[in-house]
Formats: C-alpha cells, structure tokens, sequence
C-alpha cells in the first residue's frame, strides 16, 4: 500500500503526505453527498461532526483532531462563561492558539518544500469559531448598535454542543473552506429560511453546479501541472535569475505568481463543489423569469474576475472570497466607529490580520502590506478616473487601463513575498526589480494628496 502511495505521489510530483490529503480532500464532495440521505436533524448533527473529525484523521493522523478541539472548546467556553466579551476573547485566544501552531510547525516552511499539517484546516476553524462566539456576543447587543449584517446573523439562543461540532467540522469543509454562519448551518439543517420549500419549488438541484465545479478543478490543476516545471520557485535563489534583465524578472515574477494561483484554484474548486452538493451552498434564487439558483455561498474564487482584475479594490471581492468576506464583517468593520467612515488605518489593521492569520513569516507581512498599499494606491487612480468628465472619454479610457496595468504589476510583484516566505528572499526579489511595487504605489498615493480628484459634477455646478 505504501509503495503505491508513493507511486502515485511521484506521478504528480507531491509527497505521500500531500497525497494522503488529497485524496480525503477530494472525498469531501461524495461525503457531503451522503449528508443530504441522512434522516433527521440530531443525526445529521453527528454526521457532519463525524465525518470531519474522520476525514482529519485520514488527513492528518489523532493529534489533528486534539489541536481542532483547542480552539472549539475555547471559543464554546467563553460562549458559556461570559457571554458580554466572548467575540472578543475567542479572537484572542482563537488567533493566539493558532499563531502558536504556525510557529511550532512552521507550517509555511513545509507548504513550501512540499509538506502538510493541521495548520491550514486550523486556519478555517479558528474563524468559523470566532464568527460563532460574535455572533453570540451580538445576540446580547442592543438591536441600534449593530449593522445589518450583525442584525441577521445574531444567534440569541447558545447552539448545542453537537450543532457546534457539527458546524465547525461540518463534513471536512474545514479543510480550505468556505467559512460560512452558524445560522446557515443552522437553516440548513433544519430546512428552514431559503432552503424550506417555497412558491419558487423546493430547494433546487446541486448537480449541474457541482459539476462545473469538478470541471475547473481539473483544468485548475492540469494548468498547474503543466506550468510549475517552467517556473519554479527555486530561480529566485538561481546565479541566472540575477544575471536576467529587468523585463525578464518582471515576467518571470508575474509567470511564478500565475502558476502557483492555480493550485489555490484548484483546492478552491473541488471546496465549492463539495458545499455546493451538500446543498449548503445554496443561496436563493435570481429574480429573473424563470428563477435560476444562486450558489453564492460556495463561492471562494473568481477566476477570471481575480486574473482581469481592472482594479485592486475588486481583488478581495474574488479572491477567497469568504475569508475576505469574514475579515470585511469581523475585522474592517467593526473597527470603524460609529459615524465614522473607513480608511488607511481599518484597510492595514485588515491586512495585517489577514498576514497573522497566514503565518508569522516576512513575506506574508510584507505582502499584505503591500496589498494595503497597492489598494490604496489603486483608489487614487480610480478617484481621478471618476473625475474626468463623460466627454472625455479617451481620458477616462487610459485611466482605466492605466489601474488595470498597475494593479497586474504590483500584485504579481507583491506575491513573491507570499510565495518565498523569508524576509532576505522577499527583499532580495524586490530589490532585483528595483522595488517598483512598492514604490508605484507609494508615488500614486503621495501623488493623490498633490493632485486630489474632484467629481466631474462639482465642476460643472460651478461653471453653472
């Protein structure tokens, strides 16, 4: 058995471990199938619990489940003992747990060389735990301090120990996500909000969308496949790569970037799939005539949209999508005081915890500083965009591709430091281009406070 698994593991180029995984991963999509047969909703309860904490097991071997348990309980204690504060210190403790299994593992040293362990499916509970303990937390709120998001998804009862389990490892979708609400999980199982059955029919037929999903999954990973013996990471490091010139490495950092995006797109792919059949992912219907089903909650990426992003603001809204979504509720808005607006200081507390989330490496804190920076940079060309007038619209044109063209630069720029981790490699790689990813949209921000942009509107009322 084990001179098959490594076998198989050579065929496609990843360690028995990686396969292991894969092979449970991919096994999430008939599990959640089977979720959909299982009568009553004490049992599909238990179902999803079990099924999760056995796929853990396949996956990661006991001590995966133990290290799920930590934040679990923790998060359900604090519901339990002091309900005021409880979003609040299962953050705390939710993230502080699993910083310390980044650096006790050093998880992206192993993602790197080839390896796996329980971080990443660690990094999906630790947030859907605190989500849970916030949701509470706002059920104990007054109705006027909370946002509408906040007002919906508000749990006023504390779940069961078994709704809780079954929600956090719900058939392995724990795994690499999506991240959804208790309360979903909740009408899900129950048969309750948009999936009882209404004047529309009941809830609608997954398979047509599952498929599509396992469709792209296996493009996804024939397209990484097919490039990743082109453009490995290793050259960064390479005597060659120092010795190309500055269009060379620019391509080959955007090449790098684009070939390892498809294995995220393919691990994403297979996640949508599985949430899809479960019927979980279902998300209403379109008002169009006739009504067509919305798969909205089991989208994690928008390959095109991320790919021909026109601008770096649309990055976060197609790019894992409800990890950007949880930190957008749980982060970026609650950090925003009450009549106030948003700005730098929300949009970098975002980021940052986006980069802790990841891993205490450089690279992932530079580059999520860099996407704070290349956002806001990228606001400022859209803000002098919008100034120009309608007439003008070769002006407006160029601007437009101008952020299309920034946003493609600085982004592929800015992901070597996600990709090669370390603090020397990462500046090592930006310095070969002359850090022009950092400078860019440095520039572009400064320029933003000399040339501010004015709506088109305000000048015209003047003329008037």
């Amino acid at each position: 058995m084990d001179l098959r698994m490594e076998a198989m593991a050579a065929s496609i180029g990843v360690s028995v471990p990686v396969l292991r995984f894969l092979l449970c991963f991919v096994a999430t999509v008939p599990v959640s199938f089977l979720w959909r047969v299982v009568p009553g909703r004490l049992a599909k309860h238990v179902y999803s619990a079990f099924s999760g904490a056995l796929l853990s097991y396949l996956s990661f071997g006991f001590s995966s489940n133990l290290h799920f348990l930590v934040p679990m309980s923790l998060g359900y204690a604090s519901m339990v003992l002091y309900r005021p504060k409880c979003g609040a210190i299962t953050f705390f403790l939710g993230f502080s747990y699993l910083i310390g299994c980044h650096v006790y593992y050093m998880s992206g040293d192993a993602w790197k060389q080839g390896g796996i362990d329980t971080t990443g499916a660690l990094m999906v509970l630790t947030l859907k735990v605190i989500s849970c303990a916030m949701n509470y937390n706002d059920g104990f709120v007054k109705e006027e301090e909370l946002n509408e998001f906040q007002k919906k998804y508000q749990l006023i009862k504390l779940p069961s120990l078994i709704e809780y389990f079954g929600y956090c490892l719900c058939c392995g979708s724990h795994f690499a996500g999506p991240v959804y609400e208790m309360k979903d999980y909740l009408e899900w199982t129950e048969g309750k909000g948009i999936w009882a059955c209404s004047d529309k029919g009941p809830s609608p037929s997954p398979y047509g969308a599952t498929l599509r999903a396992l469709v792209q999954a296996a493009f996804c990973m024939a397209m990484h496949l097919y490039l990743a013996p082109y453009y490995p990471l290793s050259w960064f490091t390479e005597p060659m790569y120092e010795e190309w010139g500055f269009w060379k490495k620019l391509s080959y950092q955007y090449m790098a970037g684009f070939t390892m995006r498809w294995k995220y797109y393919f691990i994403w792919s297979i996640s949508e799939a599985a949430i899809i059949i479960s019927g979980l992912g279902f998300s209403g219907w379109t008002e169009s005539s006739p009504p067509k089903p919305k798969w909205v909650r089991a989208k994690i990426i928008d390959i095109l949209g991320f790919e021909l992003a026109k601008s770096s603001v649309l990055m976060p809204l197609v790019w894992n999508i409800q990890v950007s979504t949880w930190l957008r509720h749980y982060v970026y808005e609650r950090l925003v005081k009450k009549g106030k607006k948003p700005g730098f200081f929300q949009l970098l507390a975002t980021q940052t915890v986006s980069a802790v989330w990841h891993g205490l490496y450089p690279g992932y804190i530079i580059f999520f500083v860099q996407s704070a920076l290349m956002i806001a940079g990228s606001r400022v060309i859209y803000g002098w965009e919008k100034a120009i007038p309608a007439n003008m619209s070769l002006a407006k044109k160029a601007l437009a591709f101008m952020n299309f063209a920034y946003t493609i630069l600085v982004m592929n720029y800015s992901c070597v430091g996600f990709m090669v981790l370390s603090l020397h490699e990462t500046l090592a790689s930006y310095g070969s281009v002359y850090y022009i990813g950092t400078i860019l949209p440095t520039a572009v921000i400064l320029l933003g406070y000399i040339i501010p942009a004015k709506p088109a509107r305000s000048k015209a009322r003047k003329e008037q």
